[in-house]
């Protein structure tokens, strides 16, 4: 059975529509009007081995904030109904990827808690149209949405494109790992689930 899901999100603010095939082979089609952001999901979705398409308008007259978080809290809705139960899912995810002299570390747990631990600092406030700062909206509004534990980190720092490139890239090959399916096909706790 595929895992596929599709959410379009609408407010006064942006539409949001975002499909994902998790068993896909990492193609993307993505226009969110933020040129950086669509270059970082695509290759989030290459390298997560995921199928992405995202289709998002919204007041970029204002600034880049509000487009940016709401894709996060789309993709976290998608992530959560994807991952459903967790049942026969790996669960946990962890990868250490260098992108030249920045080396980044992500570590996820598909907790059904929403935590995140975000270490990266970026001298620069924009990259092309995409506000530094809101990278790391990005990443609290999919871990609220997802309910799940990211600890997301630039072990190295260095040019802040790569440092982009890297949390991205990081992200996608842990999460590849911890939504992977497992033979056994149980519950991956010792709690189980609650009735």
């Amino acid at each position: 059975m595929m895992r596929r899901k599709e959410i379009l999100r609408k407010t006064n603010e942006t539409r949001i529509r975002v499909s994902m095939n998790l068993d896909g082979t990492g193609k993307s089609a993505i226009e969110t009007g933020v040129g950086f952001l669509d270059h970082l999901l695509a290759l989030f979705a290459f390298h997560a081995g995921i199928d992405l398409e995202i289709e998002a308008a919204g007041d970029l007259q204002t600034d880049d904030h509000h487009i940016v978080e709401d894709i996060g809290i789309v993709m976290g809705q998608v992530l959560r109904a994807l991952a459903d139960d967790k049942k026969g899912l790996a669960r946990y995810g962890y990868f250490l990827l260098p992108m030249d002299e920045v080396l980044a570390r992500s570590v996820i747990d598909l907790s059904g808690r929403a935590y995140l631990v975000f270490a990266a600092e970026f001298r620069r406030e924009n990259i092309g149209a995409l506000a530094t700062e809101n990278i790391e909206e990005f990443f609290k509004a999919l871990v609220r949405e997802a309910e799940l534990t990211l600890h997301l980190e630039i072990l190295r720092p260095g040019n802040d494109h790569h440092q982009a490139e890297a949390l991205f890239k990081c992200f996608g090959r842990a999460l590849q790992t911890a939504v992977a399916k497992e033979k056994n096909g149980r519950i991956p706790s010792t709690k189980g689930m609650p009735e």
